[in-house]
Formats: structure tokens, sequence, C-alpha cells
């Protein structure tokens, strides 16, 4: 019985850290962080995912029922980059200061370690902030009448699945930076085994999301037609993911933490667009 609840406390501190790494949600547990915490926290990207994915879409029913489409998809882009202290927006602003630089390896991730943020930054951000406002401005109406399903559904979907994919970066491609240098270095050890498991996590909780609209009436499109648009968030997660990963690793040979939030960000844009054109 000790080790069960020993084992239980171990994953429920796991889950904690996670919430308390990737968001600004109020997680009032005090945590001893170590390598070992971090390593099974990863576990719990996709439920951290998916619980801003539901915050998100709330905010936004509730925005498109109170203001016309583009201010309402303004204010929840804000709130949404609020809601993770903009941790994976300025990964994204360091990683093209450093690509974008077309410097040496060194060099890159020299810049990218510089906390000043740099033209390059400054412009990515901007173009991808713009490429989601505009995206949420046509999925915000269709998620709350749209006749190809209720899209606020599989919009709580989008951050989890990014979220999933971070995990499969840190498994499976190395890290660019020495021994103890950057937040990223926390991840060393996580594998195979982990992504796996953050996987099983994310297709059950999307299968959760998908069933309980059935269940409630939340779905104006078939059960596994909704299943079949998973299927496809999920292989655009992969692929595109994949792509980015193998590019950036050609540059810096390897990721950093600043890698892993810019990735989620692109996917996250990507996975919001693969919406629009389901939309119609």
């Amino acid at each position: 019985m000790r080790a069960f609840i020993r084992l239980m406390r171990l994953w429920g501190e796991a889950c904690a850290a996670a919430f308390q790494f990737l968001t600004r949600l109020p997680v009032p547990v005090k945590l001893d962080y170590h390598d070992a915490l971090f390593r099974r926290s990863v576990v719990f990207y996709p439920l951290v995912g998916l619980v801003l994915g539901l915050i998100a879409a709330a905010v936004g029913l509730l925005l498109t029922s109170l203001l016309p489409p583009l201010p309402a998809a303004a204010l929840l882009l804000g709130i949404w980059v609020l809601l993770t202290g903009a941790l994976h927006l300025d990964g994204l602003m360091d990683t093209a200061d450093g690509i974008l630089s077309h410097r040496s390896r060194e060099r890159m991730l020299e810049i990218m370690k510089d906390s000043r943020v740099g033209a390059m930054g400054v412009i990515a951000a901007v173009l991808v902030l713009l490429l989601k406002w505009s995206l949420l401005t046509e999925l915000l109406p269709a998620a709350v009448t749209g006749s190809q399903g209720k899209l606020w559904l599989l919009l709580a979907l989008v951050p989890l699945w990014t979220r999933w994919y971070m995990v499969v970066a840190i498994a499976c491609w190395p890290y660019a930076r020495q021994a103890g240098s950057g937040m990223g270095g926390f991840f060393r050890g996580v594998g195979a085994g982990h992504a796996a498991g953050s996987g099983l996590v994310a297709l059950l909780l999307s299968l959760c999301v998908v069933a309980a609209g059935e269940a409630f009436g939340g779905l104006t499109l078939p059960f596994w037609h909704m299943v079949g648009i998973v299927g496809i968030l999920l292989a655009v997660t992969i692929g595109a993911g994949v792509l980015m990963s193998v590019s950036i690793h050609r540059k810096l040979g390897g990721l950093t933490g600043d890698t892993y939030g810019a990735m989620n960000e692109l996917l996250e844009a990507a996975l919001l667009l693969v919406l629009v054109l389901i939309k119609g």
C-alpha cells in the first residue's frame, strides 16, 4: 500500500510539474525540481495541452457570443499567449534570431541564448501571431454554428497534439548544447518510452473529448468522422514536426529548449490551418 501511495505521489508531482513548467495556471504545490521529475512530467504534456485548449475554446465561445470575429479572435489569441506566459513564443523568437542569422553553429546557439530579441525574432513572432489571428477569425464563427461539426472541440485538441510532439522531439533528437547548459538540458534521459506513454495519453484524451462531444450533443458529424479528423491532426503534427526537427538538427547539431517552443508555435498554426481547410 505504501508503495502504491508513493507511486501516486510521484506521478502526481510529475503532473503538477508539467502544469507549473508549461503554463501560468495556479498550481499551489511546492516541488523539489530535479531531472527525474522533469522526465516523468513529459507524460502529462498532452493533458496540459488539452486543459489549455479547453480553456481557449471556452473563452472563444464566450467572446464570439459577445463580439464580432475579428476582436474576439484577437482577445482569444492574447489570452492563449498569456496562459503560457509566452514561453513558447519566446522560444520562437530566439530560434528565429539564431537560425536566420546564417552564422556558424556555435554562433547561432550563442545568439539564441541572448536574452535580447533581434529583428528576425520580432518578424517571426508577428507573422505567426498574424497567421493564428486570421485563422481564428475563420474558426470562431464555425466553432459555434458551422455545418462541419462543432469545431470548438477540435480546437481544444490543437495544443494537446503540439505538446505531445514536444516530447517526441525531446526523445528522438539530441540536445544541441553542452551538459548543464540551457533549460532543455533538464530533459536529458527522456526516451522512446516517455514519448510512447505521452502518445498513449494524447490518444486516450482525444478519444475522450470526441466521445464526450458525441454523448452530450457537441458534434454534428458522425463519431468516426471526427476520429478521422483527429487522425489528420496527428498525421500533420508528425509530418510537419519531423520536417522541422530534421531541418533544425542539421543547422544546430540537435535541438534546444528554444526550438521545442518554436516548433510548438509553428505546429499550432499548422493545425489551425488544417481546421480551417476542413471547415471549408
